[in-house]
């Protein structure tokens, strides 16, 4: 692995683990057992780092978002899949780390919107569609609404002012929104899939 690579991967987990605001120059190159002079050699600043970072994380993230939607035998099945792929995602990952972007890294944070509002929303549309047309979500979706509906709802649960991380546990909050969201879309064979998924057996009144 090139040292500018190695410095990418040490610096990710630092930031996973800690968040990005807390987060040095120098506890970067304590990971690394490299010299300070050694890692300016190759980034300038912490800022240049989590750009490179956010850069090489969301390729992965298209990827991994691309085999994890190929699984799906329904749209349905696509979303629980998702979700459960996303849940070990966010075990890992230090609630802080949307909002140290948004206030500390705004080149950071305008790859991870062009991302949002390009990949991640033709993703959403995709699913919505495809959940129509198999007759698992309701045939009277307005698909564009709905879509930054469930794409606003991702910054939502990173909140700190809606969701304080001392009270809640991004899993649960990303779990609750998903669910949400896919029984409002739901049609009556939708809803019998959920249950499925779920291992839930409702009386039919």
């Amino acid at each position: 692995m090139e040292i500018k690579d190695r410095i990418l991967v040490a610096a990710v987990e630092l930031f996973m683990r800690n968040g990005i605001r807390s987060v040095s120059m120098d506890d970067i190159a304590t990971q690394l057992a490299m010299s300070k002079k050694t890692l300016y050699k190759w980034f300038e600043n912490k800022d240049q780092i989590v750009h490179g970072v956010m850069q090489k994380y969301l390729l992965s993230e298209e990827v991994e978002c691309e085999n994890v939607f190929a699984t799906g035998s329904n749209a349905m099945e696509e979303m629980y899949n998702l979700m459960q792929w996303h849940k070990k995602t966010l075990s890992n990952v230090h609630p802080s780390i949307f909002f140290d972007l948004q206030k500390y890294h705004p080149q950071a944070w305008a790859l991870f919107d062009e991302h949002k509002n390009t990949f991640i929303l033709s993703k959403i549309k995709e699913n919505l569609h495809r959940g129509i047309r198999e007759g698992v979500y309701r045939s009277d979706i307005d698909v564009e609404v709905i879509a930054r509906i469930r794409l606003a709802e991702i910054e939502i649960i990173f909140d700190p002012k809606i969701f304080p991380s001392k009270e809640f546990d991004l899993q649960r909050i990303h779990t609750a929104c998903v669910e949400h969201y896919l029984a409002g879309i739901s049609s009556l064979k939708g809803h019998k899939l959920i249950n499925e998924y779920r291992s839930v057996t409702e009386p039919e009144a």
